[in-house]
């Protein structure tokens, strides 16, 4: 008996032999070590201004992502996903291969070629949440919650969410706890390990 309680004890003890200790999921955020030169990220990882463009710390691995964006001051500003081969200092992103961008006059733009455009009177404005959906096919748009029906393509690679501002924009990046329900079929970013 004396065994048995010994064992058990040693077991539970401080010293932890035979249990796994959890580790704390890392947060989606923008990545301070790919982004502008000249880039400002506050609000733990949240919010961006300054001048240039970030991705965000984690990759689009999963099927159908779904992440949005507050115009918090307008300016000149982007969205979309770029792989981290994207120049963050080039402003406006969409110029080359490695990015595909909303930008802020409602085009959308990937390899210098403009994919798509907003539909007339729906440029988003300052307070306004713009949604992004992509399925590693195909990047969607929503404003305040409305699919705006604007898709577009191209893109190869490994993507992560883009952000990039310039001429005061100020831009808060939502990751989770969505001021709007994702789409049917699509959710938060999940770190690779969430996946399996």
């Amino acid at each position: 008996m004396a065994a048995l309680v010994s064992c058990c004890f040693g077991c539970c003890g401080d010293n932890n032999r035979g249990h796994v200790t959890l580790k704390e999921m890392p947060t989606v955020q923008l990545d301070t070590h790919h982004m502008g030169t000249d880039v400002v990220i506050v609000k733990s990882g949240r919010r961006i201004c300054g001048t240039g463009g970030c991705v965000a710390n984690a990759p689009l691995h999963q099927n159908k992502s779904y992440f949005e964006f507050k115009i918090q001051s307008t300016g000149v500003w982007g969205v979309g996903v770029a792989t981290k081969k994207a120049n963050l200092n080039q402003i406006p992103m969409g110029r080359d291969p490695h990015s595909l961008v909303l930008r802020q006059d409602g085009t959308v733009y990937h390899n210098n070629e403009e994919k798509n455009r907003l539909p007339a009177n729906s440029l988003p404005q300052e307070g306004d949440i713009v949604g992004v959906t992509y399925d590693h096919v195909e990047l969607n748009l929503y404003l305040n919650g409305k699919n705006m029906s604007c898709p577009a393509s191209g893109i190869r690679g490994t993507v992560y969410p883009v952000v990039y501002v310039d001429d005061s924009a100020i831009l808060d990046c939502q990751f989770s706890d969505f001021y709007y329900p994702p789409p049917q079929g699509y959710q938060k970013i999940l770190f690779e390990q969430q996946i399996f």
